[in-house]
Formats: C-alpha cells, structure tokens, sequence
C-alpha cells in the first residue's frame, strides 16, 4: 500500500463566488476529492475573502465533501469554533503569528473535531514546524505569497517540500500556489500529495481532464517512492 495517496482539492477563490455553490459543485463532479476554501482577514494577508457564515451556506448544500479551510488570518484561534459549526473538516493555519500558541491551537482544533493542517510562507524556515509535526494531519508549503490568487509558482520552495518527505514518509503535505500543469511534475517529485490548484483548474476548459492529470503526476511518483 502507498504511504500517502493523492488528493486534488481546487482552491475556489478565484471562482465566479457569487455561484459559490455550483462551481464548488462542478469541481466535485469533475474529480476533485477536497475543496481548499481560502479565509484571509484583511491582517495577516491584506485581502478578504470569505468567513464561516459562507462556509456554514456552503455546507448547507454540499452535505459531503471533504472542506479544508486555509486560515490566513492573524489570530487562528478566534476561529476555531464558527468553522467547526459551519462544518469543516480541516483547519488549516499559519504558524507564523501564532508561534507560541501553536501546541495549544492544535489541541483546541482537534477537540472542536477538526483535523489540523500547519500552513507556512515562503520566507519561514521548514526546521520551524519540525517540533509540531506530530501533532498535525498535514503540512502546508506555500509555493507562493498568501493572500492573492494568479501568482507565478516558486520552485525554490521544493526543497522544503523534499526535506518533509524525507524525515516523514507517512505525512500529508500540501503545496499551494501557481500549481497547475507546467508545475505539478515539480511539487510531485519532490513528495507532495495534497495538490491546492486554483487558476489552472477554475479556468480549464476542461477541468476533469486537468484533474487527471494533476493526480497522476502524483500518482507516479508516490509510485517511485
């Protein structure tokens, strides 16, 4: 049996949000196994987007997909219980804010029900979630700037990416950011399996097809493995 499998979860912000429901429902019947739902504050990233009250609509009509929301806010914690309520599965934040707080949120993440993901940005170091690794589900790498869709992929981030792999085998780990054909081989081979792709996969023609295809990259080289 494989260590880890492939999982393709479309990030939907750069989707038609005012059909929030029938695209994220698009995106399900095309072959996607998650939806990556971006909640930014307006502090930690300088935009907004949407908070659980959209989430709670949203789980009202897809009863049972799985949600991970990608907490791009200042204060993690303050969220925690409205997500649960609104039905996610997984609660994924930024270390960065939080780094004395991390163990706690977790816990707290964990008890409302939530799995736990640990996001981190391009500038903070790999080594610096090492000491929370076994008390998360899965690793965030951003391969871009949070806070903006449509940004060019940073390759320079597939080490980190590689280095999770090595020392953790069975760990999901997540690579978010400017994924999308020309970049998948990349975050594969360097041993991610949770694959976030927005622009590449909202604005396919043919999204089912480039679903495939994102997977199967995966696929082949947890293979190689």
């Amino acid at each position: 049996m494989p260590r880890v499998c492939a999982k393709i979860g479309p990030s939907i912000l750069n989707a038609d949000l005012a059909q929030l429901h029938e695209e994220s429902q698009k995106l399900l019947d095309n072959g996607a196994d998650y939806l990556h739902l971006d909640v930014m504050d307006g502090h930690f990233v300088p935009n907004l987007t949407f908070g659980h009250p959209v989430v709670k609509c949203l789980r009202g009509k897809i009863r049972d997909a799985f949600f991970e929301t990608h907490m791009m806010v200042a204060e993690p914690q303050r969220w925690i219980a409205p997500m649960a309520d609104a039905g996610v599965d997984q609660y994924t934040f930024h270390i960065e804010p939080v780094m004395t707080d991390v163990k706690e949120i977790c816990r707290k993440v964990r008890e409302a029900g939530m799995k736990v993901g640990l996001a981190l940005k391009p500038g903070t170091a790999v080594e610096t979630v090492q000491e929370f690794v076994p008390i998360a589900d899965m690793i965030l790498v951003m391969t871009v700037e949070p806070g903006f869709g449509g940004q060019k992929f940073m390759n320079d981030m597939m080490p980190k990416v590689a280095w999770l792999r090595e020392n953790y085998p069975e760990l999901d780990i997540e690579v978010d950011g400017g994924v999308g054909l020309n970049t998948i081989d990349a975050c594969a081979q360097a041993g991610a399996n949770m694959i976030v792709s927005g622009t590449a996969v909202i604005q396919a023609s043919d999204q089912k097809a480039v679903i495939a295809s994102l997977r199967e990259s995966v696929e082949k080289s947890i293979k190689k493995a």
